[in-house]
């Protein structure tokens, strides 16, 4: 786990974040569907699971900006940004109702991500323990499949006063919607290092690489 400690003086949202930490401490969240039909049809024409398809891309969207990857230590006052962030994904055991989170380790080779993922589900399918484990794994952003329903909206609610800074994604069943895939998506971000812009962006980069992913 590597990181870099941000320069407070030199920090292109120093003066927003110093408002979001001091003065008004809260998130911000949005939902938005976006269009998955070449990668539902992509998943389907090569034999691999969307749900982790759709996992890399956001795991490598995510990756790409610093904004994306920031953490504070409350022991030292420190706004950092990690080098990788990481997806904690989860799975649902149908028999108790219960999740069990899985990290798996991003990597930006396709084929060895998507290894790594089916193996560490395949683990955890073993266990009925909730086994998380976030002191350990720092630089863990959270991504989760609400996969019984199509949603319009979605609220995380986290106290106004916790800096957490990691993104927080959620996503719904694909539906069709005049003969095109979409998919409700959900992404919670600190206001402190994030905005509107910030926010949307997520979504127009996903769409951006499911693109690129499917040429």
């Amino acid at each position: 786990m590597n990181y870099k400690v941000i320069d407070m003086d030199t920090y292109y949202r120093k003066g927003v974040y110093r408002h979001f930490t001091e003065d008004c401490k809260c998130s911000t969240s949005m939902t938005a569907r976006i269009d998955v039909t070449e990668l539902v049809n992509e998943s389907k024409k090569k034999g691999t699971k969307f749900y982790l398809n759709f996992l890399y891309i956001l795991s490598k969207v995510l990756n790409s900006r610093d904004d994306y990857k920031m953490s504070y230590f409350w022991q030292t006052n420190e706004l950092v940004c990690y080098d990788v962030i990481h997806p904690t994904q989860y799975i649902f055991h149908e028999d108790t109702e219960t999740c069990t989170p899985v990290y798996t380790t991003y990597c930006e080779d396709y084929d060895t991500f998507y290894k790594n993922a089916v193996e560490d589900i395949e683990r955890a399918k073993q266990t009925r323990d909730y086994g998380l484990d976030a002191a350990n794994h720092p630089n863990w952003f959270d991504a989760s499949y609400i996969s019984w329903i199509s949603y319009d909206s979605l609220n995380i609610e986290l106290p106004d006063g916790y800096l957490y800074y990691l993104p927080i994604i959620n996503w719904g069943k694909y539906r069709m919607e005049q003969g095109r895939y979409v998919m409700p998506v959900s992404v919670r971000l600190n206001h402190a290092i994030a905005d509107g812009y910030l926010v949307a962006n997520v979504f127009r980069l996903l769409e951006k690489e499911i693109k690129q992913f499917c040429e």
